[in-house]
């Protein structure tokens, strides 16, 4: 076993006296994360197929100048608002764990060697400095859940009148994900209720304790909706694209 230890404090990349899979943790984030990565970047910049009826991808929300009257017709109204959400989701205090661990095997797993061992500075430096704008973006991204939660309800009311479609329950979902990915924020806990030493010391102490343990309920599933929102507000934009291109037709159900 001593043997064994100085090997560890070797710090060789993948040292571990682990005996388990560890490294299957890091597949499904490279694989979902990385792959919504690519979809995304590729459905921003091609400005195409992203309103259908009352749909509007929430990739496009809120829809700036599609016509192009002030913008470049090379620019895509996509790359005018997806910096607020792509912002939040990056430096969410959950994808932090799982890209370092992923993206930059710092470590890849608990007790695994990763890149760079002992040179760790945590995140006082740039770029990664930028991840205390967080709380900042958590103010954005409320803004934002209140403009799709306003497209949501669009997405009820067609040409003809009121009515629902498939595309009209995709995006309600979507948005009650998106939802519960937001208010289940780590940052949005700890402004609530998170930093008080005594709530009845407080004004408004009773509503706070009960928004924060509401909030702490949310918060024990926050992985939980930042994988279930990151792929429904996915399938969300695929669906109306789709349907912007004829591929499949929306059904009413109502």
């Amino acid at each position: 076993m001593s043997q064994s230890r100085n090997d560890l404090q070797d710090r060789r990349f993948g040292a571990t006296f682990r005996t388990d899979s560890w490294w299957t943790e890091v597949l499904p984030v490279i694989i979902v994360f990385g792959g919504f990565g690519i979809y995304a970047t590729w459905r921003a910049f091609q400005g195409v197929s992203y309103e259908f009826g009352p749909y509007l991808s929430p990739f496009y929300s809120p829809l700036i100048d599609a016509e192009h009257h002030w913008l470049p017709a090379w620019l895509s109204p996509a790359l005018l608002i997806l910096g607020a959400p792509l912002g939040f989701r990056t430096t969410c205090y959950y994808y932090r764990k799982a890209y370092y661990r992923a993206f930059f095997l710092s470590p890849p797993s608990c007790a695994v060697t990763g890149v760079g061992a002992g040179k760790y500075s945590g995140e006082r430096k740039f770029p990664f400095i930028l991840q205390n704008l967080h709380r900042y973006f958590l103010y954005l991204a409320i803004l934002f859940i209140i403009i799709l939660a306003y497209d949501a309800v669009k997405a009820f009311f067609f040409a003809d009148g009121f009515g629902v479609g498939v595309g009209s329950l995709v995006m309600t979902v979507n948005v009650v994900l998106l939802s519960c990915y937001t208010f289940s924020c780590h940052s949005l806990r700890h402004i609530i209720g998170g930093k008080l030493d005594c709530f009845s010391c407080e004004v408004a102490g009773g509503a706070r304790h009960k928004a924060w343990k509401g909030v702490s309920i949310l918060n024990e599933r926050h992985m939980l909706f930042a994988w279930a929102s990151l792929v429904s507000v996915g399938l969300t934009d695929l669906y109306i694209k789709l349907l912007c291109e004829g591929t499949i037709t929306d059904l009413r159900l109502f």
